[in-house]
Order: C-alpha cells, then structure tokens, then sequence
C-alpha cells in the first residue's frame, strides 16, 4: 500500500490479534482462567456463571474495536485506489496509487498531492521551477520553489521523458524532511553519462501539493513506507485509560484477597478433617477411587473449587456495564448538537471509545498552529505612515468609504513632504518583497489588470508578504509583475511605473529584514528595506521615530505581526561601490554567508524611516477563548510548530497563551551560537526558580498578575541537543534541566519542529517523573506521529487532508470544541467511570470479611 498504514488488524489476523489483545487485560485473563476450572473440575457452580459474561464483554469489545478499525481500513483503501498518472511506453496511463513502484515515471497536475516522493525530471514552466506547498508535512502552507535536474527540464512531453535513460543514486531512506544526497547520471547516446547532484531542492515529498504549475514529471524514489512522511509516522498502539491501569490496582488486591482466602479455607478444612468421623460423615461416605487420590492433588482441586465458589468478590459484572457504558457514551458525544460545525457540515467522529474518561483528566494539551490555532489567512490590518494610521476598507471621518481603491484614514491626510512620503512608503511594500503573480492572471497581459485591481493573484513562500501586496493594492498601488529584471506597478492614477531592479538582499532569521535596490524611469536609485523593528530602529537616522515606535509596540500587544519600512536614497558612486562589495562576498569560496552578512551590514544604514505595517494571522474562531478556559481548568498549554519563531510567537501573544506580562525565555539555536548549551539551561533554570520559594499562584494555571510568568520559546535543532547523550555518556542530566524548566513556565512555544521531534517532545513530558495525562491536538499529516504518542489524540476535520483524524482517536470540526470535549463530556465519563468502579469495588469490602468469618465460625466442611 502506498499509505501509511493507519488501522490494526487485517481481515486473518483479527481474531488471534484482537484475543491476544483483550487477554492482556488483567481481568478478561482472570476470568479465562476461572472459566477453565469450572469446565476441568467439579466445583460448586457451573461454568455458564462465568463463561457467559466474558462472552459477553469479548464478543461487545470486538465488535465495537473491529468496527473502528473497519472504517479506518475503508478510508486507507480510497486513498490507495487514488488514481495516479503514469508513463508507460510513452504514453500516459491511469493506475491506483498503490501499484506505483520505485522507478515509475509520474505526472502530477496543479492542486495534486505527491503521491510518493518524486525526483523533480521537468515542469510545465520553462525554467524548470515549480512550487509546492508543504502544510501536511511542516504547517507550512507557504509556496517553495523547487527546481528540476538540469539536464532532464527541457523534456515536456511523454515521448521525451520516456525515451530518457538515466540511472539515481541515493541514499537510504531518512526521516528528514529538510535533507536529500543523492546523483543521477543521465545517459546521452553511447557517449559516458552526465553526473548531477541531487538535492532537497530537487526531491518533490510525498503529502506536499503542487501548486502554481501546469503540470510536472518526476520519477519515483521513495515509495510506501519508505517516503519521509511514512518514516516521520508512529507505530500505532493500543491505548489503555488511567481508569482502567487503576481498575488493574484493585483487581490484583482482591485477586490477593481471593488466594488468601481460598488458601485459608482448604487449610482448615483439612485441619476440621484430620478427625475420622468429620471425614466422612454416614451421610456422605467416600468411594475407593477418592480415598486412594494424591493428598496434594485433593488439596489443589480443593484450593481451587475455593477459589470459584468465592469468585464473586472480583465482579464481571462491572467490566460488561463499563463496556457498555463506554460504548454508549460515545454515540453521546457525536450526538452532541454543540460539537456540530455548520460551515464544515462536520460533527465529531469517535474513533476509540476506550479513552472517554481519559478526557477528563488530561494535564498537558500539545497543539499544533497552523491550521489548529489559525486559519494561516494572513490579513493586512493597517499601516502606519509618517504618525498618520490608514486602514483599508473602515469608517473614515464618520464616513464609510465603498472605494475599493481608496485610503480609509483615521486621522487627517499628510500634507506637502508627507504626501511624497506616503507615496514612497506605498512603492516600498510594492517592491520590497519576493511576491510572484499567478501566471493564469497574467496571460492576457496588463489589460487585464487595468480593467480590475483585484484580478492579481499573488504567491510567495511568506504568507506575510501576499498579505501586504494585497493590503497595498486595496490602498491605490498594485504590484503587477516581474518582466525582464524590471518590477511594474500601477499607481492610484492608473499609470504604470516600472522599477529596474539591481540587487535583492534576501531576508534571513539572523537578519531580520530584507532589502532591495531599484532603479526609477528617473534614474533615481533607492534602497528599500522592511523588517522586525527591532532590526529596522538601530538603523534609521530620521524620521518620526517615537510615533511609528509606540504603534508598532501597541499592535504587538495586540498580537499582530508588525513590519517597519524605511528607505535611502543612493548616488551612482555609492551603488557601484555597494554592488563590488556584494558581488566579491557572492563570489567567495570560503565563508559566503558571513562575508555576505558582513556586507549587507555596511550597506544597510543611515535609513529615512518611513512607517510601519501591521498584518493578523487570523485566529480560529474561539481560539483564545478555549486556550483561557483549559488554562484555568488547570491544564497546561503547548503549542508545537514546524513555523518560524516570530510568526509563532505573535500567534501565541494573539490567542493569550503568552500575555503583556509573560517574559518570553528562548532556547534557540541563535542563543546557543552565543553561550554553550550548557550555560543557556543553567541561565534559564537560575530565572525561572528565583521566585519558586514564594510561589503563591496556582503552578498550572500560571494566571496571577502579582506574580511573574515565564515563557519559553525552543527551537527544533536546540531540543535535538538537548535530546542528544551527552559525551560523558549520561543523557539525563539536560533532559531534566529542561524538563525543571518547562514546569516553572506557565506556557512553551516550540517552534521549527520536524513531525517526529513533536512526538518526542510528547514523549519526553509523558515519561517525566509526574507521568502526566497527555493530549495532542491537530490537523496535518505532520501532527500524526505526536496525535499516535499522546496518552489521547485529537484530529481537526481541517483544509490540510484527513490523515490526523484518521489516526486519531477523537475527531472534531474546530479547535474550539475542544473546550466542551474535556471540561464537559471528558469530566462526565470521567465521574460517571470512575463512580461505577469504586461503586462495584467498594461494596465488595462490605461483603468480604463478614462473610469470610461467617464461615470461619460456622464450619468449612459443609461445601
């Protein structure tokens, strides 16, 4: 099969499988064995008292786990039978997805997933690109660029790439997603082959959809379970409740009570039969086969005839009406009208009904972002220009404003020097960026976007910056294209400016910002650059500072994504002098980057500020609501992401996860770079435990003001040293440091998390010493491997597939009917359960003890 496998049984092994795993549970064992007895011996009551009920519970609990992993098995085998596009002597063939085979030739159309992962041969594009959005596989639903091999992109038709001979070699498969080694040697005539490299950017993965592309060729490398995505998945396991380890506790201390007594009893019998005449009484005389038995066999059968007359202690009972009570208490939850999402038309799905107490116990929630917590549907907010606020499409003046290209102000316009500025603010965000428009949008030329501005539609690998350019053309300037090195707007007048563009400064991490020099229909050269505030303010010599400053620090509180842009403007001899630097730094062999970085920081200074941007990534409806309700319920928040730290962090602020006074403590690789990680623990440890001798507050919820909360913000590559043994061999110490940590913050952020570095870091916090319940919540392929781990795993019926909710063991329509899931139907299972358990159990001791000294002081011979 081509999918990862998501269910547990097969059609053959279900019944020996499904026995096995009933008769690990300790009681089902019991009463096997009871069962047994009854049918081997002659005992006291017959073995229909006790075969029925295990009957009855095997034959419910198999049916009702065979029907789930039914449906499980139903939606694995209609991905299977997806139909795939083949090349098979030169033409293109239709077969399901499960006979594609390593080597196979493949052709995906635009909007289609990889159905295994693919070497990228040659797209429909001419120069050899194509772009992919990897949200099943990372969060991100940004576009990346993917490039084809060299000397396989100019074949575009079945014929060519049919008639290809090439050979690949590559490495085995590895769970990364971010690395890939390997070569191809293309074969041209008889002539010796053509060595290329293969690289992460040539190899398209499996789960990843083709986007902005007509169509592409690739050829399969990676296959089934050895995809990247299939090696980033868990093994599925059968979960057990806390509920049911406990009701094992009590079954093993009756199961002891049981033996003593049994015991006891056929000792004195013994004792009350060492006398002839008790022996054998005139009324029940002993054949000669009974006299003549072993005295050890006797005393065994005895033991054992005890054991099932006092079989009633440890009640079967319990274990059928729990079943039931389980079993039902799922179809209570689906019926729930709340639960219901009427723009999805989807309700909640039960795909295990053996954890609906565990709902109400859980201690830590691990959360995906994107897609979980947001939508990933960046919106641009407003823009500060100069101290003036424009927001697009509000009331102005106590006027509402229907002009789609008009600026909604809140204060009054700018006048004279700002009105030049507002306009250069406008150009900045229209050429400060690496948007590309659609290609079908364009076809018709630049008619097409003078008739409608909003006939552009625009991709790029930050959702940020769509979110600006299309912020920016509701304001009166429209990005049209890149032709020819030379960017093309249309202002508010309707007239096309074009911009030669010389230099792109790429934005990094490190950096913060990003920067482009262009060149006007004047001649005039401008350098723009946007970025982090904290990147841009050190670098800005004029400009009103202090206003753009206090609203660029208001939106954050607000949870908005905020962006400053500034400008300069350069002489012919001070650009010729910044492209020789640049161009010698892009040349260098040795340490590119930080020659690069060293030349982008003498080059990017003294800056006019021109104003400041603000974008939201829209919440989930009741995001923050449900984060502030599971929080006061006393249960921990963590949010895991394959995001960028900055996006991450502003969407934490935005659903109150971190708050105005959290201090945000980081853990990332940068801050790694400056201290060893040895000394960042042990920095974060002497802060967070400070105040850890007064702690009033309660230690989950983390909610008092008069005390100080602390978050923590870590990083993929720093948890992977964290997670690393240490060279002196003892791998604990960090783990515990970091774990020490954890406790003491009142939330954590990990952003940059590969699927299977989410599952560990589940892993890591429900094997810590407390041994915590834990739930992991999402809705992508990535958040599998974490939803499998957790103790419960909840899937989002989300944009992104149906791969978390089909390896889950809840499904829901939004993130915010989790809420009402644990706080209302998992507390009432919870009660309900754990009541019956104690109600069975305890009424047990009532009965044990008086009884047991009844027949002590009445006799034990008469059986």
């Amino acid at each position: 099969d081509n999918l990862c496998i998501c269910f547990q049984y097969t059609f053959w092994n279900f019944v020996p499988k499904n026995l096995f795993e009933q008769f690990r549970r300790i009681a089902n064992f019991y009463f096997l064995i009871i069962f047994l007895v009854q049918l081997i011996i002659d005992t006291p009551t017959s073995p229909v008292t006790s075969g029925l009920p295990l009957l009855f519970v095997i034959t419910v609990t198999a049916i009702k786990q065979g029907y789930e992993d039914w449906l499980r098995h139903k939606a694995d085998n209609a991905m299977n039978q997806c139909p795939v596009h083949f090349i098979q002597h030169g033409k293109l063939v239709r077969k399901q997805s499960r006979k594609l085979r390593v080597g196979d030739i493949v052709m995906v159309k635009e909007d289609e997933t990889f159905p295994c992962d693919l070497i990228f041969l040659s797209s429909s594009r001419g120069d050899g690109t194509c772009f992919v959005t990897t949200a099943s596989l990372d969060g991100e639903s940004s576009h990346k660029t993917y490039y084809a091999v060299q000397d396989t992109k100019a074949f575009h038709n079945e014929q060519e790439i049919d008639a290809l001979h090439a050979t690949i070699e590559c490495e085995q498969p590895q769970p990364d997603l971010y690395k890939f080694v390997g070569r191809i040697n293309v074969y041209h005539d008889r002539n010796e082959p053509t060595a290329r490299p293969l690289g992460s950017e040539n190899l398209l993965l499996r789960g990843a959809t083709l986007k902005n592309t007509e169509k592409i060729f690739g050829v399969a490398i990676y296959t089934g379970m050895e995809t990247k995505m299939a090696l980033n998945y868990q093994a599925k396991s059968q979960k057990r409740s806390a509920v049911e380890k406990s009701m094992n506790v009590f079954l093993i201390v009756y199961l002891c009570i049981l033996i003593s007594k049994a015991l006891i009893n056929t000792v004195l019998k013994y004792v009350w039969q060492s006398e002839p005449f008790r022996d054998e009484p005139w009324y029940n005389q002993k054949t000669e086969p009974e006299r003549k038995r072993n005295l050890f066999l006797r005393a065994f059968t005895d033991f054992l005839a005890f054991m099932v007359l006092f079989n009633y202690i440890i009640p079967v009972s319990m274990y059928v009406t729990v079943e039931m009570q389980k079993f039902l208490g799922s179809y209570f939850l689906t019926w729930d009208e709340e639960m219901f999402d009427e723009d999805t038309g989807e309700g909640p799905l039960v795909n295990t009904s053996d954890l609906n107490e565990e709902l109400g116990q859980i201690e830590y929630v691990f959360t995906d972002k994107t897609g979980t917590l947001t939508e990933n549907n960046m919106e641009f907010v407003e823009c500060c220009i100069e101290g003036h606020i424009y927001v697009p499409h509000v009331i102005c003046n106590g006027q509402i404003l229907h002009d789609c290209t008009g600026i909604d102000m809140i204060d009054s316009s700018p006048g004279g020097s700002g009105k030049e500025r507002e306009e250069l603010f406008f150009r900045a965000l229209c050429l400060c960026h690496t948007v590309q428009v659609k290609d079908d949008d364009s076809v018709d030329g630049l008619k097409k976007n003078h008739l409608s501005r909003g006939s552009c539609i625009y991709i790029s690998s930050s959702p940020d910056e769509v979110a600006l350019v299309e912020g920016i053309q509701r304001l009166g300037y429209t990005y049209l294209r890149l032709k020819d090195n030379f960017m093309e707007i249309l202002n508010r007048e309707n007239n096309i400016e074009k911009f030669e563009l010389l230099e792109v400064l790429s934005f990094d991490s490190v950096r913060r910002r990003m920067s482009v020099i262009v060149k006007s229909s004047t001649g005039d050269i401008f350098m723009f650059c946007k970025g982090a505030d904290s990147s841009i303010f050190p670098r800005v010599k004029e400009g009103k500072i202090d206003q753009i400053r206090s609203r660029v620090e208001r939106n954050a509180v607000e949870g908005l994504r905020t962006l400053c842009v500034a400008y300069k403007k350069l002489t012919a001899e001070e650009y010729s002098n910044a492209q020789k630097l640049l161009q010698n730094a892009k040349l260098a062999l040795q340490d590119r980057e930080k020659k690069l970085a060293e030349v982008y920081e003498k080059i990017e200074r003294d800056f006019i500020l021109l104003g400041a941007t603000a974008v939201e990534d829209r919440l989930q409806e009741k995001a923050a609501d449900t984060i502030e309700a599971l929080q006061k319920a006393g249960i921990k928040v963590w949010v895991l992401t394959g995001d960028k730290m900055e996006t991450a962090a502003a969407t934490c602020y935005a659903c109150k996860l971190f708050r105005r006074n959290t201090q945000i403590l980081e853990l990332t690789t940068k801050k790694i770079e400056e201290q060893s990680l040895h000394d960042v623990l042990f920095d974060l440890s002497k802060t967070v435990l400070r105040h850890s001798g007064s702690l009033t507050r309660d230690t989950f919820s983390g909610l008092s003001t008069d005390m100080q909360d602390y978050g923590l913000i870590i990083d993929g590559a720093a948890l992977s040293l964290i997670m690393k043994p240490r060279q002196d061999g003892s791998s604990g110490n960090y783990r515990e440091l970091f774990l020490e940590i954890c406790r003491n913050c009142s939330a954590v952020l990990c952003c940059r998390m590969a699927p299977l570095q989410k599952a560990q870091i589940v892993k890591l916090i429900k094997l810590s010493k407390e041994h915590p319940i834990t739930l992991a919540i999402g809705d992508g392929a990535n958040d599998v491997s974490m939803i499998l781990e957790a103790h419960v795993g909840i899937g989002i019926i989300g944009k992104e597939g149906r791969q978390a909710a089909r390896n889950s063991d809840y499904a829901i329509p939004k993130f915010k009917h989790l809420k009402k899931m644990l706080l209302v139907h998992g507390h009432f299972y919870y009660v309900r359960i754990s009541e019956l358990v104690q109600y069975f159990f305890y009424k047990n001791v009532c009965f044990i003890f008086p009884q047991f000294l009844y027949q002590f002081f009445c006799g034990f011979s008469q059986q």
